[in-house]
């Protein structure tokens, strides 16, 4: 399918395109944003409507998309439905100008760490032995990391995806250190890897 066909250019940052005796690779970095909901009605987990869908329709359903391409998206949430109540408080949140100084105190923060290293940009763009350097992880968070492997049934690409994101939460909250907290909060990115869809 189509989607299948992104799985090289998100793993690799470039496409291929083979023509006769030809291959050419072209540059393809690109951030992929995505959404589907989460039934073919669309009213799983919805506390409001009931769903309409069999088990075997949501599965069918969920299996367009496959494991190895869910495996190259980082981050993958659900987002339940926005209540009225909600939409209309006057309470607000971290304000967005506070939310881009975090970021770009974290982005100058990646770019001391990899000034070395001019292929490397970004915490996503790590590699064996950038995660081996940048990420260690203590006895505790990395217990807690062996048990989400398991339960979760992670792939070792999974696994590589869930330390970049933990090192990234890490660089955001201005740690040099990732924690069980970031490793946590790193695993819940990734919604679709659970077995909620049946």
């Amino acid at each position: 399918t189509t989607l299948e066909v992104l799985r090289q250019p998100l793993e690799d940052g470039h496409v291929t395109i083979s023509r006769a005796l030809n291959s050419t690779p072209f540059p393809a970095n690109f951030v992929l944003i995505a959404s589907l909901t989460p039934c073919h009605c669309g009213y799983r987990n919805d506390p409001r409507r009931d769903c309409h869908c069999s088990v075997p329709q949501i599965e069918r359903y969920m299996a367009k998309i496959s494991g190895p391409l869910l495996d190259r998206i980082d981050l993958h949430i659900e987002v339940p439905p926005v209540k009225f109540r909600e939409i209309t408080s006057d309470r607000t949140g971290e304000p967005s100008a506070q939310i881009r100084e975090r970021v770009i105190a974290a982005r100058q923060r990646q770019q001391q760490r990899f000034k070395d290293r001019p292929k490397i940009t970004c915490n996503a763009r790590m590699g064996t032995r950038e995660l081996k350097q940048y990420c260690a992880l203590d006895e505790p968070t990395m217990e807690l990391l062996k048990f989400a492997m398991s339960d979760l049934n992670l792939s070792a690409r999974a696994y590589d995806r869930v330390l970049k994101v933990a090192r990234t939460i890490a660089d955001l909250a201005g740690s040099e250190k990732i924690t069980g907290d970031h490793v946590g909060e790193a695993i819940q990115f990734r919604s679709l890897d659970r077995q909620i869809w049946a």
